[in-house]
């Protein structure tokens, strides 16, 4: 069985801010492992991550797709949609279309109207 993660809790991963609420995710990620169960981020929260981290937080695109790309990288969180296909894309950070372009692109070809 899967569990969804929201943006909140892939932001607090991602940052470990605010440090109570990140060891609550990563607890919550312990806690499904224990279970046997996977995590699983949408193209939406991957996308609201993005943005979030450069408007928010002042992550430059760069950084905030290597984090994206390290969230994925133990296999311990799953990719859904297009995410994984878009993060593997060389030079991501300058590409035309963009990192949410593509997500958008990839959810209509696999038949989404998100």
């Amino acid at each position: 069985m899967k569990a969804g993660l929201d943006t909140s809790v892939v932001l607090r991963l991602l940052l470990g801010q605010p440090t109570d609420q990140a060891a609550r995710a990563v607890g919550f990620l312990d806690e499904l492992s224990r279970e046997d169960r996977r995590a699983v981020v949408s193209d939406l929260v991957a996308a609201e991550v993005y943005f979030a981290l450069q408007h928010h937080y002042g992550v430059t695109k760069q950084d905030a797709l290597t984090g994206l790309r390290r969230l994925f990288a133990d296999d311990e969180i799953e990719p859904l949609g297009a995410v994984g296909h878009g993060l593997a894309t060389d030079g991501l950070a300058s590409a035309k279309p963009g990192f949410v372009e593509r997500l958008i692109h990839g959810a209509y070809d696999q038949g989404k109207d998100q």
